[in-house]
């Protein structure tokens, strides 16, 4: 990614920095010539200034001599002036000996013109500009009336030229030497800005050669998530790992005795109808225990971004089953659910979660259970987190039988019926969530509450 990054850039580099060289190029240029215009122009004016003429109106050639640059009067110096009017025409010394071109003929309403570049043969063709500055010869009493006279500034751009010639030579070079330290310092941004990424792939590596167990380092903000993400990953992984292990070590273990009562009762039947009834004892005790591990397999499995799952519906189905089941005893559940209450995970952990609570708070209660939902925000969470609260008017549950009752196999009262492994099966389901679980006394209807609050996600 560094070499695609730094060649992607470097492309870019290049392209800006021909475009910038290439602008001031020809903004060079266009600066020469419109200064070598306003050169030729200046000169124009100041050759007319020193025109005379004759009381005929005919124009005095001899008359011309404060030139404005000492080049008119120095042969081929590459600075020209011809003036052409009534009675003959006039050059500069610089123009002897060879002819300079004919002018097109003056257009109307353009009293002055530039032109060029033009070829001037004067032993070796050379690019000229040329300026016509065309007006009358002031004599309007003159026997021939006012008549029009031309005068003509060439200049050679041979100078232009080497002035471009030099300028695009260091401004090429200046650019040269620019653009390697742009990429000098490219490659210095590039290797600063990347160090992050290529630590995070260090990272990586020693997790996959398990020299590391987590992305335990400080990474930029922009890269949190993503090392987030990846232990969450690998949290998620290795909780289901062990939980799977201690699922299969739980199920082995706990069919080691019923497996042995019916080997030993295989060894000792002398009662054909004690015996049947042990062995249907036992074989209902291992169903219990295989039925509850499989529970907790399937809810070891969950996706760890779920679709965010509403509450509410599922709420309503399970009060309504539960409400049919002890109507005769006329428990009713009240609602304070948050429309926007929503369960960041699997729909069965969610129907696990409130259907062993609500079914142990119906099962206490007197005559009324409250169920309230509603989410719980972070300011930089991803997703928000839920609270959920199930209370009931029962008898409640004594401070010192609460870490009882959220032991494996332990319910509340022996004269109910069930297999106590409904709180085992949502505290691992809330552990799984990273959330807490609580048990107190309601203090709205006096029986119990059990409330849980499961995190946002970052």
């Amino acid at each position: 990614m560094h070499a695609r990054q730094l060649i992607a850039a470097s492309l870019g580099l290049v392209a800006f920095l021909g475009l910038t060289g290439i602008a001031l190029d020809k903004a060079f240029q266009s600066s020469l010539v419109n200064n070598m215009e306003a050169r030729m122009e200046r000169y124009a004016l100041a050759i007319w200034d020193e025109v005379n003429f004759d009381r005929n109106g005919r124009l005095q050639t001899a008359a011309i001599d404060n030139l404005p640059d000492a080049r008119f009067n120095n042969f081929r110096s590459g600075l020209y002036a011809q003036l052409d009017g009534p009675g003959g025409s006039w050059q500069s010394e610089s123009v002897k000996l060879f002819s300079l071109p004919k002018p097109p003929p003056p257009r109307f309403g353009m009293p002055s013109e530039f032109t060029g570049p033009i070829t001037l043969p004067i032993g070796e063709d050379s690019s000229i500009r040329a300026y016509r500055y065309t007006a009358s010869n002031r004599f309007d009493d003159a026997p021939a009336g006012p008549t029009m006279i031309t005068l003509r500034i060439y200049e050679s751009e041979e100078e232009i030229f080497k002035q471009i010639a030099e300028y695009r030579k260091s401004l090429w070079g200046y650019l040269g030497i620019a653009g390697i330290l742009l990429v000098l310092v490219q490659i210095a941004i590039l290797r600063w800005s990347l160090q992050p990424l290529r630590v995070l792939e260090t990272d990586m590596k020693a997790l996959q050669d398990g020299r590391q167990q987590r992305l335990d380092k400080i990474y930029p903000n922009e890269l949190r998530p993503i090392s987030g993400s990846i232990n969450a990953l690998i949290d998620s992984e290795r909780s289901n790992l062990e939980l799977s292990r201690n699922t299969l070590a739980d199920l082995a273990h706990s069919l080691k005795t019923p497996l042995a009562v019916l080997q030993s009762e295989i060894e000792n039947a002398d009662d054909p109808a004690a015996f049947k009834g042990e062995v249907y004892t036992q074989v209902q005790r291992m169903n219990d225990i295989v039925s509850y591990q499989l529970a907790r397999a399937a809810r070891s499995g969950h996706a760890l971004y779920s679709a965010p799952v509403d509450v509410l519906p599922h709420a309503e189905s399970i009060v309504q089953s539960l409400e049919k089941i002890y109507q005769s005893r006329g428990v009713l559940c009240e609602f304070e659910v948050d429309d926007k209450a929503q369960f960041s995970g699997e729909p069965g952990d969610l129907q696990e979660l409130l259907g062993n609570f609500l079914e142990n708070a119906f099962k206490w209660a007197q005559h009324r259970v409250l169920l309230t939902v509603k989410p719980v925000y972070e300011p930089a969470a991803r997703r928000p987190g839920l609270y959920l609260c199930i209370e009931d008017d029962g008898q409640g549950i004594a401070p010192e039988d609460i870490p009882k009752i959220l032991q494996r196999g332990v319910r509340g009262d022996e004269r109910v019926q069930g297999h106590g492994i409904g709180m085992a099966i949502v505290q691992d389901i809330i552990r799984s969530y990273n959330g807490e679980l609580s048990v107190d006394r309601s203090q709205e209807l006096g029986g119990a509450r059990f409330s849980i609050r499961l995190p946002c996600l970052a």
